[in-house]
């Protein structure tokens, strides 16, 4: 490359692209912060990044090989919430654990006791697994959370008692934590940017299959022995290391995140895997623009926690109390509508009763009117809708948008709770006269499982990673990720007692809350298809991220002086 083309190439990179280069030409409106170019020169820029950007993503197998990996962390994450459907209603199992068995005292708290240990252990380990992913990478934290959840899933196969079963499912309720906070990081950080949402999405269809697998492959054991052996509730507990362990010896093999690296000022080594993840070389100009970025935001990252921690030194390590405070500037005025936003979506995905369907399945059918036998098949069945509904989801995120989904999705889900509660309250009491009536409620069951899939499955993981400004998007997504385990932990909890105590009111409950959720999307919930991070400033109407953005800028100008001084000597 000639001095000429060179330094044209480095004022073309100067636009800090966070997400895409194609969009760099927004920044054109802060001319103030930025070094001036030629239209031409930028528009020629733009098509050679965009075939390279193309050309990498038709051929890199190695990063889409990484992430496809790294997401069977959403198959252990949706197996342990899964298997337990069938396991809750099987005699061995009521045998060993008496005090689960139908008839006994409190039988209903103590099944959800144990049904929502999982929800309150991931709680801790998603809020855990922020500092831990900064401190000992990505890929250790990954090991760490395998290592854990194996933990888990060991004390629930050999458990012999009430008390070491609800530990086993804590501890592995900590594993699934940690891997549903720090999968979908990883994955964000090596990605290509025009297949990175794609990717994302893959995680839920990955919970989504999961749930599926675990349900069948307990349907499946619970005839070993004639049904009397405890091996048919103990080896689905069992199965659960399998994946794990692949998990686990296959995280030896993936690349640290460049990002991770340069938090950590390791930068010849994050350039280094950079150019293997891209597929190219370490001189390639599109690597060189994408780390002067990544370091940029490094450094940026760098500075926030120090201010954070009331230290001048922007290299200061992570403590506790600065990522407190970190955590508390995610409710100041400038922040608090995307951390509610956050929060919201995550609380409304679980109080759309999801997983009340998913953990209750056999219970849910029962109380339609179904047998056991038909009640456990329909359980099945109501997962794989689901799986299409995510599956649908994938081309329709970015063309119909968020919003729409939301609040289509969650009017959907209200009319099927409805129509359910219906049917419940008009014949449960006769369902052996009005087979016709049940099944009506099955098949509304099935549609809401689609809408939700489509819908409030995919977006309230997806969505926080992009609303909150880069200073916070760590802290904002784990705290997202919070507000989903603590929800799901409280409706793991109390739906048995509703089933037994209100009926037909348990879906009129869910119907309302829903109806709650797209008014609440209506009202307080932007769209951002489409919208650049910057753009994110006047989606929720403040110049937050813009600061950010220009400081940044500052830092990679300084960063690209400090590389062209050696070649100019």
């Amino acid at each position: 490359m000639s001095g000429n083309e060179r330094e044209g190439h480095v004022h073309a990179g100067d636009f800090p692209c966070t997400t895409d280069y194609r969009q760099c030409d927004t920044r054109q409106k802060h001319k103030g912060t930025i070094d001036s170019i030629s239209e031409r020169s930028l528009l020629a820029e733009h098509e050679r990044r965009q075939s390279v950007d193309q050309y990498t993503s038709r051929t890199n197998r190695y990063v889409i090989s990484c992430c496809l990996f790294a997401s069977l962390g959403g198959i252990l994450f949706g197996y342990d919430q899964g298997v337990i459907s069938i396991i809750i209603t099987l005699e061995p199992f009521f045998k060993r654990f008496p005090a689960l068995a139908p008839g006994s005292d409190h039988a209903d708290f103590y099944k959800g006791l144990m049904t929502a240990m999982i929800e309150l252990g991931a709680l801790i380990g998603a809020f855990n697994q922020g500092w831990i992913a900064d401190k000992y990478s990505r890929r250790k934290s990954i090991m760490f959370a395998v290592v854990i959840f194996g933990a888990g899933s060991i004390m629930q196969t050999a458990a012999g008692s009430y008390p070491v079963l609800v530990v086993g499912r804590f501890v592995g309720g900590i594993g699934i934590g940690m891997l549903s906070m720090v999968a979908p990081l990883y994955m964000a950080e090596i990605a290509p940017a025009d297949i990175r949402g794609s990717l994302l999405v893959m995680e839920e269809w990955c919970i989504v299959f999961g749930i599926v697998l675990a349900y069948w492959i307990t349907y499946g054991t619970r005839f070993i022995g004639n049904g009397y052996s405890e091996w048919t509730f103990r080896l689905p507990f069992l199965l659960q290391v399998l994946p794990a362990l692949i998990l686990g010896a296959g995280s030896v093999l993936l690349p640290y995140s460049p990002r991770w690296l340069a938090l950590q000022q390791r930068n010849q080594e994050g350039l280094v895997v950079l150019a293997r993840i891209r597929n190219s070389t370490i001189d390639d100009p599109i690597v060189l623009d994408e780390w002067f970025l990544i370091e940029a935001d490094a450094t940026f990252e760098r500075e926030v926690r120090a201010a954070d921690d009331n230290s001048r030194d922007a290299t200061s390590a992570i403590t506790v109390r600065g990522e407190l405070r970190g955590y508390r500037r995610l409710f100041r005025r400038a922040y608090w509508r995307r951390t509610i936003v956050g929060l919201g979506l995550q609380a409304g995905g679980q109080w759309s009763a999801i997983n009340a369907l998913i953990y209750y399945a056999p219970l849910v059918f029962s109380s339609v009117g179904l047998s056991y036998e038909s009640g456990l098949i329909m359980g099945g069945v109501m997962n794989m809708m689901q799986l299409i509904g995510v599956s649908l989801s994938i081309p329709l995120i970015d063309r119909v948008g968020r919003r729409p989904l939301l609040i289509y999705g969650a009017l959907g889900m209200c009319v099927c709770h409805t129509l359910v509660a219906a049917m419940v309250g008009l014949y449960g009491d006769s369902w052996t006269q009005h087979h016709a009536a049940g099944w009506v409620g099955v098949a509304f069951i099935l549609v809401f499982m689609i809408a939700y899939g489509i819908s409030w499955g995919p977006i309230p993981w997806s969505m926080p990673s992009e609303i909150f400004p880069s200073s916070l998007r760590a802290k904002g997504t784990a705290l997202s990720t919070c507000s989903n385990w603590l929800n799901n932990f409280i409706i793991g909890l109390i739906t048995p007692a509703m089933f037994s105590g209100i009926g037909y009111g348990t879906y009129v409950f869910f119907a309302s809350m829903c109806m709650l959720a797209a008014m609440w999307t209506y009202f307080f919930v932007p769209e951002t298809k489409g919208a650049t991070l910057e753009q994110m400033d006047a989606v929720f109407g403040d110049r937050t991220g813009l600061e950010d953005e220009i400081r940044k800028k500052d830092i990679l100008l300084s960063l690209r002086r400090a590389h062209r001084r050696p070649a100019e000597s």
